[in-house]
């Protein structure tokens, strides 16, 4: 009867799931961006003001800039601060949206002998086969130059992330953490108490287990987790629970360290009896689960905002801290116990654009403080600058955001975790952990096999 229902609701369906920090998207990318292009390339006629102008006087070569990214939820607020710049420049930008398989399929091409955009994301996944290639613009010398930037103003590590042999390759976009999704119409309906601050995990899955007995009749679930649901999913248990994906010098898998093990075996044992089974979830994303009315709660990451606050029963959604883990059994949330995964793309620029000083200097505009607040207050993403992130709370009217800020003041925030083949191994945990979530008894074992495959990767870095 679930199924049924599942593919009742899911054929009208028309959503579009955009995922930007922990990546993993086909649909996004789709519509026409304001004043760029479409994801083919078709250009409108929006955004042209001040193009004419050319670039004269501006000490700029380039008369247009083309920028990619992947997430079509950040287009048009992007796109205003790209015309802010255009303005005063006299330099068109225009960006492009492109889903995120595709995206880097171009990217890749183009840094084999084809044409890269001038400016585009970067992602933690990717960012040192990049920067070992030797494809991305050293921006030391403009950043000494510019009295609008200071590394030392972004949130710790992101800068790292884009750094190689002490020269940096992009500047730190955005950072994200992750919070508690649930629909308050399904918690009514089977009179469930709505989710708090104070949860444990346990409380979390004994409202999932509630929610999906009273509302097993209805095809209801508690929540959802797919084995692709990484930063913005399980791997938050694993590091709440003290365990690791990795080792601290990226040499030697985490998945079979105890605690991780701990945390694996408690999702399953915990969290599986209250969420669709394997291959629903394999069809059918969690996210759009939950859109249709199907699941409960979920965790999710500050970057899919837009994705609910957009969508047709956004009444009916709130937010709640992430959970924690009460691991000495006291009764509240210790130093340590309440984690949450964080990442930040950056924005680089083609080591081969015509024009890299407007390149730059269009990146600087992204990143500086004021670039950063801008971004914040038209609700693009929280910032990657230090107390730019307030305005990013109150930019979406009548939802609460604050447990995405508040567990940076009161958890314990990790940044996700990566080596140089991150794709590599991450990519497996989606494919490879399905044994796992289909029999959940195989849970210990699985994780141990995948440690192993994760060790052989590890060492050809």
């Amino acid at each position: 009867m679930k199924r049924k229902k599942i593919t009742a609701l899911l054929t009208s369906l028309t959503l579009m799931v955009s995922m930007t920090a922990c990546g993993g998207n086909d649909t996004s990318g789709t519509a026409p961006d304001a004043g760029g292009q479409t994801e083919s390339g078709a250009e409108n006629d929006a955004g042209d003001a001040g193009a004419d102008a050319g670039s004269e006087g501006s000490g700029y070569t380039a008369k247009e800039l083309t920028v990619n990214i992947w997430d079509n939820n950040q287009l048009d607020g992007l796109q205003k601060i790209a015309d802010e710049w255009t303005e005063a420049s006299g330099v068109k930008v225009r960006i492009n949206v492109i889903t995120w398989n595709e995206y880097w399929t171009l990217l890749e091409a183009g840094a084999s002998g084809g044409e890269m955009p001038d400016v585009f994301w970067m992602h933690i996944n990717e960012a040192e086969k990049y920067m070992s290639a030797d494809m991305l613009l050293n921006m030391d010398t403009y950043i000494a130059a510019d009295e609008a930037i200071d590394l030392s103003n972004y949130y710790e590590g992101i800068v790292d992330i884009y750094s190689k042999d002490g020269s940096q390759y992009a500047l730190p976009k955005d950072h994200d953490t992750i919070a508690l999704l649930y629909n308050k119409a399904i918690f009514d309906k089977y009179d469930v108490s709505y989710p708090t601050d104070a949860w444990t995990w346990d409380d979390y899955a004994a409202a999932a287990a509630t929610i999906a007995e009273k509302g097993a009749a209805d095809g209801i679930y508690g929540t959802a987790m797919n084995t692709n649901d990484g930063q913005d999913g399980w791997y938050n248990l694993i590091y709440g629970f003290g365990g690791e994906l990795i080792s601290e010098d990226k040499k030697t898998s985490g998945m079979d360290n105890e605690n991780t093990l701990k945390a694996m075996k408690w999702l399953a044992d915990e969290l599986f009896p209250s969420m669709p089974d394997q291959d629903t979830m394999s069809t059918t994303d969690p996210d759009l689960l939950f859109q249709s009315g199907l699941v409960g709660m979920m965790l999710q990451g500050s970057w899919m905002v837009n994705t609910f606050y957009t969508a047709a029963n956004a009444s009916d959604y709130a937010w709640a801290q992430i959970p924690y883990y009460d691991a000495n059994g006291n009764g509240s949330c210790d130093e340590g116990e309440r984690v949450s995964l964080y990442n930040g793309l950056g924005w680089a620029v083609s080591k081969n654009t015509a024009d890299p000083k407007a390149a730059y200097d269009l990146v600087s505009a992204f990143c500086s403080e004021e670039g950063q607040t801008r971004q914040a207050e038209l609700g693009v993403t929280m910032s990657a600058y230090k107390g730019c992130s307030d305005a990013f709370t109150s930019a979406f009217e009548g939802m609460d955001l604050k447990p995405f800020l508040e567990v940076e003041e009161n958890g314990t925030l990790i940044q996700h975790p990566y080596s140089r083949y991150t794709t590599r191994w991450e990519g497996m945990f989606t494919t490879d952990l399905v044994p796992a979530w289909k029999n959940p008894e195989t849970m210990t074992d699985v994780c141990t096999n995948v440690a192993n495959q994760m060790n052989e990767i590890l060492a050809e870095e």
